[in-house]
């Protein structure tokens, strides 16, 4: 099977009255998935990648999940505390999805509460 990618932007930040010194929220997004991701079962199924920015800096925090064949998810506007066992949770249902369509009644209430786009797999 191949690999699935949750993509995580280390450049988003909810404020932009925050401290230079303080991680971004996109970075804490990004340790909070590496460190839940790392005590499930089938952690290797998932691989989280950070990348420096997704361009949705009016949209923070953002993420993007992608696999070979599959629409790509591209969620917005995330809210740090809450999101990273949403997400992990949305990341077993495209896993174990042969298409890797999501039905949004699947989402959680989190998830279906921020923005999201759903981009066409390439034919």
């Amino acid at each position: 099977m191949s690999k699935h990618n949750l993509f995580v932007c280390k450049s988003c930040h909810l404020s932009e009255a925050q401290p230079e010194d303080q991680p971004t929220d996109g970075t804490c997004l990004l340790d909070r998935l590496n460190q839940l991701n790392a005590n499930r079962s089938h952690s290797a199924e998932l691989e989280i990648q950070p990348v420096d920015c997704l361009w949705t800096c009016d949209r923070p925090c953002a993420v993007a999940f992608s696999a070979p064949h599959k629409p790509t998810y591209l969620f917005t506007n995330l809210p740090t505390e809450e999101t990273a066992t949403a997400l992990l949770q949305f990341g077993d249902r495209y896993f174990n999805s042969k298409t890797g369509d999501v039905p949004w009644k699947q989402f959680s209430e989190v998830l279906q509460a921020v923005s999201v786009a759903k981009i066409p797999t390439l034919k």
